[in-house]
């Protein structure tokens, strides 16, 4: 299908995109990689009148280590994040999620900033920045604000951004000696997107689970943390047996999501599996 008319902008700064922004308000999207927003205007689900192209804003697509911290530019590609020397070195749970979203053509033009921002519950990304306390960007009129992933992630396709705010940049943490991390899911078969998908950072120490963040998506009508799941863990000998236990509670107090593919039943059958694995990779990675 062909897009409703439009009028396309090209800012050359962050500052002349929020000014567009506010000046043309609800009519104004924001195009980024595109991936998620070309697809919902081809099918006039969305019909903005004004398209902003942050695309070619300098400064924004870089990746650096920060001390205890990475940065990553907002239009960092998902094949910059996968093929990121410093992120597999300080951060590697963001190569192998950004490794399995959809295809080649989708990992050479997404960005990890639109995706965030576009906040669909079935995506890769909002599962690990959950697990891994990310901390996002935005920059509005106002200047600039942090806010943590926890946060960030309000309901389906919904998140703390202001109207005339965009993201310029996501904060990770460096993960240390004794820390391991895993990103598994269960693909939709048509999209890709994550029937399941689960991002787990834990810690050991003396053979006991010090700390756990369990990121789910593609379960709930948005990302969320597995907190009972993380509960059950802490302070616990990650063997097969306790793992499984506690992942039974992959799901406790979540609405589940029911489509074609999936019934709320197998989704959530299909969590306490997926969450299972991803503890047990994490697990023998922290070794």
């Amino acid at each position: 299908m062909i897009p409703a008319a439009f009028e396309y902008l090209a800012p050359a700064t962050v500052k002349e995109a929020i000014g567009l922004l506010q000046q043309h308000g609800e009519d104004a999207k924001v195009l980024a990689g595109g991936h998620s927003l070309l697809p919902i205007m081809k099918f006039r689900l969305a019909q903005p009148k004004f398209v902003i192209d942050i695309g070619r804003i300098p400064g924004l697509d870089g990746i650096k280590a920060d001390g205890d911290a990475v940065t990553i530019g907002a239009l960092v590609t998902h094949d910059a994040v996968e093929h990121s020397d410093v992120l597999k070195s300080k951060c590697p749970l963001l190569p192998e999620t950004a490794a399995v979203i959809g295809d080649m053509q989708v990992r050479n033009r997404g960005t990890i900033g639109g995706a965030l921002a576009h906040a669909d519950p079935a995506a890769d990304y909002p599962g690990a920045a959950l697990a891994l306390d990310a901390q996002i960007t935005a920059a509005g009129p106002k200047g600039t604000r942090t806010i943590k992933a926890g946060d960030f992630f309000v309901e389906m396709l919904t998140t703390a951004l202001e109207p005339s705010e965009i993201i310029t940049e996501v904060r990770v943490p460096v993960l240390g000696k004794g820390t391991g991390a895993a990103y598994v899911k269960h693909p939709h078969p048509a999209s890709g997107y994550a029937v399941v998908g689960v991002a787990v950072v834990l810690s050991v120490s003396g053979g006991k689970c010090q700390r756990v963040a369990i990121g789910v998506n593609g379960v709930a009508g948005k990302a969320y943390r597995a907190s009972a799941v993380e509960k059950a863990l802490a302070g616990q000998s990650l063997d097969e047996k306790t793992v499984a236990a506690a992942a039974a509670r992959a799901a406790d107090g979540v609405d589940v999501q029911s489509d074609l593919y999936a019934s709320s039943e197998f989704r959530a059958h299909l969590a306490t599996v997926y969450v299972k694995r991803a503890v047990l990779r994490a697990a023998e990675r922290a070794k």
